[in-house]
């Protein structure tokens, strides 16, 4: 690495250098999706978020264990510890299995991050599949003296704990505010008191989704799955865990307190979080019924969307930001970033046709390269590489007009660094060249072409500029240059 990587550390509210515990692996666990429904634009942005954070880690160098879970079992309705499981419940309304249900939007989830260029987790654990890990955690921390059974149910002691660890410390939430504020829900008589949060419930006689316990026939507390599941695959301490802002509290909190509780150790060296996406200055979400699925992005059918947007089109949007602003949703700004990111694929293209000058290097394409690395080691400031790029789309645009001379080394450093931060850390595709129909569609554009230069040729230009008409009609631009005609798609 040429520069020192800083990571804003929620735990301490600082920009921290970043040290992994054992250089030079790393590892990360973020936490994914419960699988009840379709993917949203605020599923999106987590997933972008920490991919992005996966692949410059694994550019710069470090041997990366990423670790995203499946949240299939234990999240029970407003994210408490009372109502029904969100899984069991869409299987009975569906009339489904709940594993049906799992599999369903499992799947989809997959095909969401596929299509938005979000690489695959190095392991993907579900809850259900590790309720044994689960059950192991909650008979430390029984032991440990910091959790009590009522009825056949775990809840750990908030406040016994607070004794001895700082309580809030992620959140900087204060136990007495805790006490007062928090009202007691129906179905939460039998805990000692508000701030206690459920390790394992008994299910009751119509729950789905139940296993047998040394307490009840039951189910695990959603807290619990992450914190066993990222002790089993990355051991304790470790080096980052993601998620989004939402679950710094309770979930994250509680997070911590359990591990702390079971083992004596703090679990995660850097805690980051992403900030949310929000509709009309409102968080979108499922409870909050204003989200737009992905697949209605894709597909532009939703009474808010004015056309449809493309997966990078969607990618390129959220990066746009940094990652712990916040990102207000709207039609123009998402056809302002579709703007911003063909730029970036047409001087993508146009660099691969640059020639040099026989002229000696300058400084000028090293210094930009630093500031790309610069950004991204300040707390992965996807925002500032981005701009820094566009530095480098003038360049470019500069020499193939012939205004500008460059070098063959700059021009190789200029384009290794580019296709580097554009498409293997930002994770950005062309999507006139991905996807099945690429080569159809190329072809296709190629035989067009060629009949309007046979138009040309023979001085047919009403022919010629009816072509050029009706591509533009499509969004199509027609190019003529000395080298040729190209085309491309209209910003």
């Amino acid at each position: 690495m040429e520069n020192k990587l800083f990571i804003y550390n929620t735990l301490t509210r600082n920009k921290e250098e970043f040290n992994p515990i054992h250089p030079p692996h790393v590892g990360m666990y973020v936490c994914g999706p419960t699988v009840y429904g379709d993917a949203h634009l605020g599923h999106a942005r987590p997933a972008i978020t920490f991919d992005l954070v996966f692949r410059y880690l694994t550019h710069i160098g470090y041997k990366v264990r990423y670790v995203r879970n499946i949240t299939d079992v234990g999240h029970l309705e407003h994210d408490a510890d009372s109502g029904e499981d969100k899984i069991a419940k869409k299987a009975r309304l569906e009339q489904l299995e709940p594993m049906e249900v799992v599999q369903y939007f499992t799947n989809r989830y997959h095909h969401d991050m596929e299509r938005l260029n979000v690489l695959p987790p190095s392991i993907e654990p579900h809850a259900s599949g590790h309720i044994i890990e689960q059950m192991d955690l909650i008979k430390k921390i029984i032991n440990n003296g910091f959790a009590y059974e009522e009825n056949g149910s775990i809840y750990f002691d908030v406040q016994k704990y607070n004794q001895k660890y700082p309580y809030g410390i992620l959140s900087g939430r204060k136990i007495d505010e805790l006490l007062a504020t928090t009202r007691e829900l129906d179905g939460q008589e039998e805990k000692h008191a508000s701030v206690d949060f459920a390790l394992w419930k008994k299910a009751a006689p119509e729950h789905i989704m139940r296993w047998e316990s040394p307490w009840s026939n039951g189910f695990p507390g959603w807290h619990l799955e992450c914190s066993a599941m990222g002790k089993k695959y990355l051991g304790s301490p470790f080096d980052i865990h993601g998620g989004g802002l939402d679950l710094m509290f309770p979930h994250h909190e509680c997070e911590i307190a359990q591990s702390q509780a079971a083992d004596g150790v703090t679990p995660v060296k850097y805690w980051m979080h992403n900030n949310m996406i929000t509709i009309e200055g409102q968080k979108m979400g499922k409870s909050l019924g204003n989200f737009i699925t992905l697949e209605q992005f894709f597909n532009g059918n939703h009474p808010k969307l004015e056309k449809a947007y493309s997966p990078m089109n969607i990618r390129f949007f959220i990066l746009q930001a940094h990652y712990r602003s916040t990102v207000d949703f709207s039609n123009a700004a998402l056809q302002a970033a579709d703007k911003g990111f063909r730029k970036l694929m047409e001087a993508a293209k146009t660099l691969q046709h640059l020639t040099p000058s026989d002229i000696a290097s300058s400084d000028e394409i090293k210094t930009w390269r630093n500031r790309c690395y610069e950004a991204m080691n300040d707390d992965f400031n996807s925002s500032i590489l981005i701009a820094h790029l566009f530095d480098a789309v003038r360049i470019i645009n500069s020499v193939n007009d012939k205004k500008q001379q460059i070098s063959a080394d700059d021009l190789q450093l200029l384009t290794t660094t580019f296709n580097a931060f554009v498409f293997d850390i930002l994770g950005l595709m062309d999507e006139t060249e991905s996807g099945d129909n690429s080569e159809l569609i190329n072809g296709l554009m190629n035989t067009i072409l060629q009949l309007r230069v046979d138009a040309r040729a023979r001085k047919d230009w009403a022919a010629s500029d009816a072509i050029r008409d009706q591509l533009a009609a499509l969004n199509i631009i027609v190019k003529d240059g000395k080298e040729g005609t190209t085309w491309g798609f209209k910003e």
